[in-house]
């Protein structure tokens, strides 16, 4: 690994996300978008202020995610990953790279999100906003990392969404967004409890109940930045230079 490699990753990833207006309109507009779609579509404030901070961790997620996952495999398929690794340029300096370029973006993300919910949307939250930010950026962050993780077994860029419901529809199921994980089959309960959305889920459930730090939430932030560390070294050792 080289620092200096790194932040040149970071810089050239930043520059090609500054001309790409249709991505960039994807990770920051449509988040906001599901938001004000989901605020009107229960039009009930006090649901909205249940539901909305889990989903605040959600969205960012899922747009990370197809993203990332989409983006690696282009370098690859095109060719600029084989001519990188030509270089003294290590996977961990990719990955890494990627990790701090679309960390940035997320913070964007997630502050004109949380903007749109806390002024014009009317969110009430009762936790935290610094614990908030957090916990969403973790969230985005592990679906960065996840995305380009599931891009080393892609071939194409069809092949790379096709991966959004195996890696993440059962985790939304799971998670205990939908049905408490309580009521759910206990083999069930006992999968979601390896999952990482069940955390992030957790987390942002903690934030939304809770005016103070809690263990629990300590507990479920650790585990998301477990989690995104192991998905970032599981891509690099699979990372390939290109795909036949």
């Amino acid at each position: 690994m080289s620092l200096s490699i790194t932040l040149a990753t970071t810089r050239r990833i930043l520059a090609q996300l500054k001309n790409d207006h249709r991505t960039l309109a994807m990770l920051v507009g449509v988040p906001s978008l599901l938001m004000i779609l989901l605020r009107y579509v229960f039009d009930q404030p006090a649901l909205f202020d249940r539901i909305g901070p889990l989903l605040l961790g959600l969205f960012p997620f899922l747009i990370m995610f197809i993203v990332t996952s989409v983006a690696t495999l282009r370098e690859r398929t095109g060719g600029t990953l084989e001519r990188l690794m030509t270089m003294p340029t290590g996977k961990l300096d990719l990955l890494l790279g990627y990790a701090l370029a679309f960390g940035l973006v997320t913070l964007v993300q997630v502050g004109v999100v949380l903007l749109i919910s806390l002024t014009w949307l009317g969110l009430d939250l009762a936790g935290s906003l610094t614990s908030l930010v957090v916990v969403a950026v973790l969230d985005a962050l592990l679906g960065m990392a996840l995305g380009l993780f599931a891009s080393a077994f892609a071939r194409t860029e069809f092949q790379a969404v096709q991966f959004m419901p195996a890696f993440v529809l059962p985790q939304l199921l799971l998670c205990g967004l939908i049905v408490p994980r309580g009521d759910m089959a206990s083999w069930l309960e006992g999968i979601s409890d390896v999952l990482p959305l069940t955390y992030a889920v957790e987390g942002m459930r903690e934030i939304s109940a809770h005016p103070d730090f809690t263990g629990d939430l300590a507990v479920d932030i650790a585990v998301i930045a477990g989690f995104t560390i192991v998905a970032l070294v599981l891509g690099a050792a699979t990372l390939r230079r290109r795909t036949a």
